[in-house]
C-alpha cells in the first residue's frame, strides 16, 4: 500500500481557530513550534516552571509562561515538547487539567507508545512529529516553506483527531512540504533504532574506528580527523540533497569503487544482524525499561558515558583543528530542556 500524504489542501485550519494551545518546554522545539502557530494567529501559552532560564527566553520572545498545571488548565490543545524522560513528571502536574474534550499533543511517540503515561480515554491523543530540527523548522517556516513531517492518531475521543492533527502539522508549516500517515508504534520504533544504530550510534562508532584505525597505523590525528570526521559532511550533504547514487555521481571513480568494493566489508552482515538485535530491543520495550532505570536512578552510567566520550582523542584533535576554522559556530551548549542553544536562534 503506497504511502499516505497530506498537504495544504487536506487540512482545515478553522478547527484550530479560538482554541488555546499550551506548549510545554521552550527548547529546540517548544520555541520553534510556539512562535510557527503564534505567527499563524493562534493563542499560544508555554507552560514550564518560571524560573528556568529558558523561560525568560519565552517571555522575551513576547509569550506568557505559566506553571504547566495552570498552562493545561487554560489550554484546549496541550502540546508536550520536553525530553522522553521528563513525560512522566509533568503530565502528573496536568493531569487534573487534561479533561474531556481536550487534545494531548507530542512530537515523538516514546511516553504513549511504551505507556510512561496512561491519558484518559476521553481526550485526543495524537502525534505531529516533524522530521527536523527546531531551529530548521523555524527558519524554514519563516522563508515561507515547511519541513516535512509525520502524524499518527493514538486515541480518537472526539472522532475529530485526525482532523485536529492536520490542522496542527498546517499551523507549523508541515503541509507545506507534504505530512505522512503513520501509527504511535511505527514512529517510536523506527525513530529509536534509526538513532542508535545510523545516524548517532553507528555513525559515531564508525567514525571513531575509522580515526583510531588511522592512528595506530601511525598517521597523524589531525589528517584522520580530516579523513573521518570533517569531510562526513561533505558526503551527507550530497546524500541529503539526491541520494546515494548523487554522491557517487559527484564523487571520483576512485572513491566510488572504493565505496561499491570495500563498504559492505565494514557494514556487512555482522553489522546487520547487531541491527536486527538493535530493533528486537527496541520492539520488545527492553531499551525503553533500559532507559527508564537509567533515570530512576540518577543517569550515572549515562554520565560515565558521556564524560569518558569528551575524553576520546578524536574530540580533542577536533576541537583543536575546529579552533582554526572560524567560519564554523562552534559547539553549542544544551539548554534545560535538552536542546541546543543553538537551535533556539
Amino acid at each position: 500500500m503506497p504511502a499516505k500524504l497530506f498537504y495544504e489542501t487536506d487540512a482545515n485550519p478553522a478547527v484550530l481557530r479560538g482554541k488555546t494551545i499550551a506548549v510545554l518546554g521552550y527548547g529546540s522545539q517548544g520555541h520553534a513550534q510556539a512562535q510557527n502557530l503564534r505567527d499563524r494567529g493562534l493563542d499560544v501559552l508555554i507552560g514550564m516552571e518560571p524560573t528556568r532560564t529558558s523561560s525568560q527566553k519565552a517571555r522575551e520572545d513576547g509569550f506568557t509562561v505559566l506553571g504547566v498545571a495552570e498552562a493545561a488548565r487554560r489550554a484546549d490543545w496541550v502540546q508536550i515538547l520536553v525530553p522522553d524522560e521528563h513525560h512522566p513528571g509533568v503530565y502528573r502536574a496536568m493531569e487534573p487539567h487534561l479533561q474531556k474534550g481536550k487534545v494531548l499533543g507530542v512530537s515523538h511517540g516514546f511516553s504513549i507508545h511504551f505507556k510512561t503515561i496512561v491519558p484518559s480515554a476521553d481526550v485526543d491523543v495524537v502525534m505531529i512529529a516533524q522530521k527536523s530540527p527546531g531551529h530548521l523548522l523555524r527558519r524554514v517556516f519563516t522563508e515561507g516553506g515547511g519541513v516535512p513531517a509525520l502524524v499518527a492518531v493514538y486515541q480518537d475521543a472526539s472522532g475529530r483527531a485526525q482532523e485536529s492533527a492536520l490542522a496542527y502539522a498546517a499551523a507549523i508549516g508541515s503541509t507545506r512540504a507534504g505530512v505522512l500517515q503513520t501509527t504511535f508504534q511505527e514512529e517510536t520504533e523506527t525513530d529509536l533504532f534509526g538513532e542508535q544504530a545510523v545516524i548517532c550510534g553507528g555513525l559515531a562508532s564508525l567514525i571513531k574506528n575509522g580515526f583510531e584505525t588511522l592512528v595506530q597505523a601511525g598517521y597523524q590525528p589531525e589528517v584522520a580527523y580530516f579523513e573521518c570526521l570533517h569531510e562526513m559532511k561533505l558526503i551527507v550533504d550530497l546524500i541529503y540533497e539526491g541520494g546515494l547514487a548523487w554522491m557517487r555521481h559527484s564523487i571520483s571513480n576512485t572513491a566510488e569503487y572504493g565505496d561499491l568494493t570495500r563498504g559492505s566489508r565494514v557494514v556487512g552482515e555482522t553489522s546487520h544482524a547487531a541491527m536486527r538485535e538493535i530493533l528486537a530491543r527496541i520492539q520488545d520495550g527492553s531499551f525503553a525499561r533500559e532507559w527508564i532505570q537509567e533515570n530512576a536512578t540518577g543517569c550515572k552510567n549515562f554520565t560515565a558515558l558521556r564524560e569518558k566520550e569528551k575524553q576520546h582523542l578524536v574530540e580533542q584533535v577536533g576541537a583543536q583543528l575546529r579552533a582554526m576554522m572560524p567560519w564554523l559556530k562552534g559547539s553549542p551548549k544544551k539548554t534545560e530542556e535538552g536542546a541546543p542553544l543553538a537551535a533556539k536562534a
